[in-house]
């Protein structure tokens, strides 16, 4: 089985370059096919943002859509098979000097961690994304986003280690299926069975932000899958994923994936 050192994924690389303590390279398929087994010599975060991609990883086996993001540590053998339109990957291999720094503050990396609701490693992973195209972005502006990413990783054991109660998964289900409808917190509370306040409390305890929060990285991660279909006006994707108007959705947009919108688009 094969190890990929630094830098090395199978697939078309189309830009790579290493900055603030990481590697980032955009990698293409664009045919489907089955990846031979093998791991990577260093962790790394990978941003699915076309295409669709499933993954054998240990005993478990996943399939993964557009804009969700994956955590791999070093050293973990996985097989990969690339779907039928092929796949766009953003990927980020962190360097040592950062597994140092989390070392000298008492830190680790979790074991591996899937971010398939629009969480903060998507969010954090796009806004890297779009600082790192050529000539954006300063040294400092990539470490302190790395920094962040960093924060997440390493405390991804300690926030899965919550036992969440049984109903939470029914009004996460319910935010997941309506995130484009006027959802209240009373509905939310009512579908949980329990008082709003004690739903609030738990929620943020459990998944780690707040309902809003939560529901508008829904809605801004659905946004993002309908960026790729050409189309859809930007107006009509604001209003389709629940978005008040077309300003409220740049803005929104850009506070979370440090960009435009249509320069996102432009960008994928």
């Amino acid at each position: 089985m094969a190890e990929l050192r630094a830098g090395n994924f199978y697939g078309a690389i189309r830009g790579k370059r290493e900055q603030g303590g990481a590697i980032f390279t955009d990698l293409v398929h664009t045919s489907p096919r089955r990846l031979p087994a093998h791991s990577h010599e260093l962790p790394f975060v990978a941003l699915l943002l076309d295409g669709s991609y499933g993954e054998r990883y240990g005993r478990e086996e996943k399939q993964f859509t557009p804009f969700t993001a994956m955590y791999r540590p070093a050293g973990i053998p996985h097989q990969d098979e690339i779907g039928p339109r092929g796949v766009k990957f953003f990927e980020i291999e962190i360097l040592p000097q950062w597994l140092k720094s989390l070392a000298d503050c008492s830190g680790k990396l979790a074991a591996g961690y899937d971010d398939v609701g629009g969480g903060q490693l998507l969010w954090l992973g796009l806004k890297l994304f779009h600082a790192t195209r050529d000539g954006f972005a300063d040294e400092m502006t990539v470490e302190s986003l790395l920094a962040e990413l960093m924060g997440v990783l390493s405390q991804m054991p300690r926030e899965r280690a919550v036992r969440p109660p049984y109903w939470l998964r029914r009004v996460m289900d319910k935010i997941r299926t309506q995130y484009a409808e006027k959802l209240t917190l009373a509905e939310l509370s009512h579908e949980a069975g329990v008082h709003p306040v004690h739903l609030s409390r738990v929620f943020r305890h459990c998944v780690g932000m707040g309902l809003g929060e939560y529901l508008h990285r829904l809605r801004l991660r659905e946004a993002c899958e309908r960026m790729l279909h050409q189309d859809q006006s930007i107006c009509e994707i604001s209003h389709a994923t629940g978005f008040s108007d077309q300003s409220h959705f740049t803005r929104s947009f850009y506070r979370f994936a440090g960009t435009s919108p249509g320069r996102f688009r432009a960008i994928l």
